[in-house]
């Protein structure tokens, strides 16, 4: 995978990320994830997204370049990795709803816990980051040079098992169809809608 894969819109990008393998080598050792669900952000025209109102301290790595990644802390509980896409100076991003642990099972179920089932280990997107053990310090990093956190080819995905759909659990443009996700795989996390959620001008 190189950075032209990823210099296009978020909502281009999301569905081709399905399949790639999310890569951190740590200390401790090795985990790798095949993704399953993603979700699409753009910038100043998205109501959901983190660059609705600009640039910021905060939401800086989604302006670019594409290829890095922008990790921020959900509702004060967990981590959340997105993959920066588009063009240099527009925020753009994918966030990684969830997938497969295909290395490092043992270590992700060190982090997550001995009880949670395989499926469950990286579904959602503050369990993947969990089980991955992405952090703060990992926001910024290239994910195409590495060294620690790496996004790669994986196995192709066949077509007739992507699915599209609202987002998760979004009050704002929730409706937008930017979810993107393997048909019947167990790793795929529950839609769930806002409480909060109103219509939008453009699904």
């Amino acid at each position: 995978m190189n950075v032209e894969d990823l210099a296009q819109a978020a909502e281009e990008v999301a569905p081709k990320l399905l399949g790639a393998v999310l890569t951190h080598e740590s200390p401790e050792g090795t985990v790798s994830i095949a993704v399953t669900e993603t979700e699409a952000y753009s910038g100043a025209a998205d109501p959901a997204s983190h660059a609705y109102r600009g640039r910021t301290p905060r939401n800086a790595v989604m302006f670019g370049p594409a290829g890095h990644m922008y990790v921020y802390r959900s509702h004060g509980l967990h981590w959340c990795a997105n993959i920066v896409t588009g063009t240099d100076g527009i925020a753009s991003a994918v966030l990684i709803r969830a997938g497969r642990v295909i290395e490092g099972e043992d270590l992700a179920r060190e982090r997550r816990g001995d009880t949670v089932e395989g499926p469950r280990l990286a579904r959602g997107p503050g369990n993947l980051c969990q089980a991955l053990g992405i952090t703060a310090e990992h926001d910024g990093a290239d994910l195409l040079t590495g060294p620690a956190v790496t996004l790669s080819e994986g196995e192709p995905v066949p077509a007739e098992l992507v699915r599209v759909g609202p987002r998760v659990g979004v009050s704002k443009a929730h409706d937008w169809q930017h979810r993107f996700y393997l048909a019947g795989d167990p790793t795929v996390s529950a839609y769930r809608l806002s409480p909060r959620a109103r219509p939008s001008a453009r699904a």
